[in-house]
C-alpha cells in the first residue's frame, strides 16, 4: 500500500507540475511581458494574421478561440471590417480590404431546399448567419471566425424571411419579414451572439417584408418594403429607440426612386432598398438612375451626392452590394456576358468628397452576388 500510495504521489505531483507549467504558460501568453501586455499587443495584430499565432501553441489558440481578443478589441475601440460575400449558393469569400487579402470560407452544408429558398446574410460579433428555408422551416446556418466553421440549429423565437436587419456590435435585430405562410409580419427581434439568446421585441406600427435595416445614432432603422393588405410599396421607414424600446414611424425615409409609381407586381421585383450608414449618416445605391443619394435628416429629403461606379449592374438591385465598410461605402458587383464575367469591390470615402470610387479588387466570376455582409470586430 505504500508503494502505491507514493507512485499515485508522483504522478500526482507530475500532472501538477505539468498543469501550473500550461497554466503560466496560459497567464503569461508572451512571458517577459506578462499576460495583460501580451493581449494589448495581440489585439493590435490584424485579425488576418490570427490563424498564425494560434497555431504557435496552445496558450495563443485558446485566447483566439474562446473570443477573449475579440471582446478586448472591442473594449479597447480595435475595430476590421471584413467583406463577406457568396457568388456561389454554398460558397463564401472573405476580403481584408485593409491588407487585400483573400480567404475563403469552409462550404456549407448541401441542402437543396436551401439552395433554391430566398437567402438572407448578416455578420454579428464574430458569426456570419445566412438564413434559408428546408422543406418545413426556417434554417439559420452559422459561422464562426472563432473555429472557421458552419453549424446550423439555432431558431429565432419567430422565424422569417425578406426581413430588414442590421448589427451593432455583438447585437442585431431582425425586423418584418414573412413567416412560414406568407403573411407579412410587424414582429422584431433581437439576437446577442455573445449569449446566442434571441429576444422578442415590441411589434413595429406596420408590417413589412422585403425592407432594409440599418443603425443610426444608436438606434434600428427599418426603411421600405411592401406592406398592408393590398402589399403595397411603403414610403415610410421606421426607428427603434433600444432604451425606451418604442418604434416611431418617419414618412418619406424609403429612397423610392424618380419616376410613375410601381405597380405591386413591379415593386415586388425589385430588390430591398440598398441602404448603408457610415459616420451615422444615411446614403443609397439608386441602381435604376446609377446615383448615390444622401439622406438629409434635418429636412428628410434624399439628396443626389453623385455616381455610382460605371460597372455596377445589377437586375432591379439584385446582384449589387451596397455596404458600409467602416469609414468607406463599398459597391460590389461588375458585368455578365455569355456565362463569363466579374465582380469589382469599388469604395468610397464620404468625408473626403463627392464620390471617388477607388477598385479595391477585380475577381473573375460567372454570377452575380447573391448575398454580402461587412463583419467588424
Amino acid at each position: 500500500m505504500p508503494g502505491i500510495n507514493l507512485s499515485l504521489s508522483l504522478a500526482d505531483q507530475s500532472n501538477s507540475q505539468h498543469q501550473a507549467e500550461f497554466n503560466s504558460d496560459l497567464d503569461s501568453l508572451i512571458q517577459p511581458i506578462g499576460r495583460d501586455l501580451s493581449i494589448s499587443c495581440l489585439i493590435r495584430c490584424s485579425r488576418s494574421d490570427y490563424g498564425f499565432i494560434a497555431s504557435l501553441n496552445r496558450s495563443f489558440r485558446s485566447i483566439i478561440q474562446s473570443g477573449e481578443l475579440y471582446r478586448e478589441r472591442r473594449k479597447n475601440g480595435v475595430i476590421e471590417h471584413w467583406i463577406y460575400f457568396s457568388c456561389q449558393l454554398l460558397e463564401w469569400e472573405a476580403f481584408d480590404p485593409i491588407h487585400h487579402r483573400w480567404m475563403r470560407l469552409p462550404t456549407m452544408t448541401f441542402n437543396e431546399c436551401f439552395m433554391c429558398s430566398d437567402k438572407e446574410s448578416l455578420a454579428v460579433g464574430t458569426e456570419l448567419l445566412v438564413f434559408g428555408k428546408e422543406v418545413m422551416s426556417h434554417v439559420i446556418y452559422r459561422y464562426s471566425i472563432l473555429t472557421n466553421s458552419w453549424s446550423s440549429g439555432m431558431s429565432m423565437n419567430a422565424p422569417r424571411c425578406l426581413f430588414g436587419s442590421a448589427s451593432l456590435g455583438e447585437i442585431a435585430i431582425l425586423a418584418g419579414g414573412c413567416d412560414s405562410q406568407g403573411n407579412i409580419l410587424s414582429s422584431a427581434e433581437l439576437y446577442n451572439s455573445e449569449t446566442g439568446a434571441w429576444e422578442m421585441l415590441p411589434s413595429m406600427n406596420k408590417p413589412r417584408k422585403m425592407c432594409s435595416g440599418v443603425f443610426m445614432d444608436g438606434k434600428f432603422y427599418v426603411i421600405g418594403g411592401i406592406g398592408g393588405s393590398d402589399s403595397k410599396p411603403l414610403p415610410c421607414g421606421e426607428e427603434y429607440n433600444l432604451q425606451t424600446r418604442v418604434w416611431t414611424e418617419i414618412p418619406d425615409m424609403s429612397p423610392v426612386r424618380s419616376g410613375a409609381p410601381m405597380e405591386n407586381e413591379a415593386a415586388a421585383a425589385e430588390a430591398p432598398p440598398l441602404v448603408a450608414v457610415v459616420n451615422n449618416e444615411l446614403y443609397a445605391a439608386d441602381y435604376a438612375d446609377m446615383e448615390v443619394r444622401k439622406y438629409d435628416k434635418e429636412s428628410r429629403l434624399w439628396l443626389t451626392v453623385g455616381r455610382l461606379p460605371e460597372r455596377a449592374v445589377s437586375m432591379n438591385g439584385w446582384g449589387l452590394a451596397f455596404r458600409a465598410c467602416g469609414d468607406k461605402l463599398i459597391v460590389i458587383g461588375g458585368p455578365r456576358a455569355l456565362a463569363e464575367g466579374f465582380i469589382e469591390l469599388n469604395s468610397w470615402v464620404p468625408s473626403e468628397g463627392p464620390p471617388q470610387w477607388n477598385v479595391l479588387a477585380v475577381k473573375q466570376s460567372g454570377n452575380f452576388v447573391y448575398n454580402c455582409a461587412v463583419m467588424g470586430c
